[in-house]
């Protein structure tokens, strides 16, 4: 006679299921961790790649600095001495590196945000109203194509310390932006202004969530156009004379003394505070517009 099996239990039943081949490795990764891996990739490629890019020019330099054979010609070596003299003992009248590098990083500070201040406001009301632009290009323009250095005797004699430097490169950094806000208006799409206005929407409102948010990029661009051009005019106002603390001033003196790998000093470090402002802006304009970054070819 055959015996009756009995039926398996719930228990049973869950025992004996299969495994899935999943079970017991790591959670798959989440798009957001994938994607954040990836930038992290990139940026350390990047990074690798600069640092070759970089060893080689040094390497080159320092070989035609061999070839060549002349002390108006130092290489990497010479200035690196040069630099770690003047961090440590400072200049001839015993001001240090940081010393300069502070005061001519406070000057561009004050200019550059001065010229942002004004810039934006006045080249978003006359991007709004070109009529008000139309009727007064005939003042403005002459003045954008003045270059900052020739306004520099004359701040000499009306100005002195901060304003000095304060009015030279807010004349340099001003106009890259207040063109790029006036021509930045000119992007906003008709459609999207007139669709708040037909729901009842304020010209603030419409200026606040149409019209900068369009403008913004446009403006970070003028930004640091600016910039280099505020770092352009700060070291032309420091060689005029007046002053004893700022990297323009300190290479202007050891310019006298012929001593060249001083000078080279001050030029490098002026392009790393630059490269470094800039990258500051390039971080933000990244954070706040992350869809224009992800189109590529």
């Amino acid at each position: 006679m055959a015996l009756n099996q009995a039926e398996p239990g719930p228990l049973q039943a869950l025992a004996s299921t299969p495994t899935p081949p999943t079970a017991g490795l790591a959670e798959p990764l989440t798009p957001g961790t994938a994607a954040w891996q990836i930038r992290v990739t990139n940026a350390l490629v990047s990074l690798g790649w600069n640092a070759l890019v970089l060893l080689i020019f040094l390497a080159g330099w320092q070989i035609l600095t061999i070839l060549i054979n002349s002390r108006f010609f130092p290489g990497p070596i010479a200035i690196f001495r040069a630099f770690a003299d003047l961090a440590v003992n400072g200049d001839t009248g015993g001001r240090t590196l940081s010393e300069h590098a502070w005061a001519s990083v406070q000057r561009v500070l004050v200019g550059f945000g001065l010229a942002v201040v004004a810039g934006v406001p006045i080249g978003l009301l006359m991007g709004l109203y070109p009529r008000v632009y139309a009727n007064s290009r005939v003042v403005l323009e002459p003045f954008r194509f003045i270059p900052p250095i020739a306004w520099i005797p004359l701040a000499i004699i009306f100005f002195s310390g901060m304003t000095r430097f304060a009015f030279l490169i807010f004349l340099g950094a001003f106009f890259p932006v207040f063109t790029a806000a006036l021509v930045g208006v000119s992007r906003v799409e008709p459609i999207h202004r007139k669709v708040g206005l037909v729901h009842g929407a304020s010209k603030r409102w419409i200026l606040g969530h149409v019209v900068f948010p369009t403008v913004l990029p446009d403006i970070l661009g003028g930004m640091r156009v600016g910039l280099g051009a505020a770092w352009l005019t700060i070291v032309a106002a420091e060689l005029a004379g007046g002053i004893s603390l700022g990297l323009g001033r300190m290479m202007s003196n050891y310019a006298e003394l012929v001593q060249v790998p001083q000078v080279i000093v001050g030029m490098v470090l002026i392009g790393m505070l630059g490269l470094l402002m800039n990258e500051v802006l390039l971080l933000v304009e990244k954070r706040l517009f992350r869809w224009r970054w992800q189109v590529s070819l």
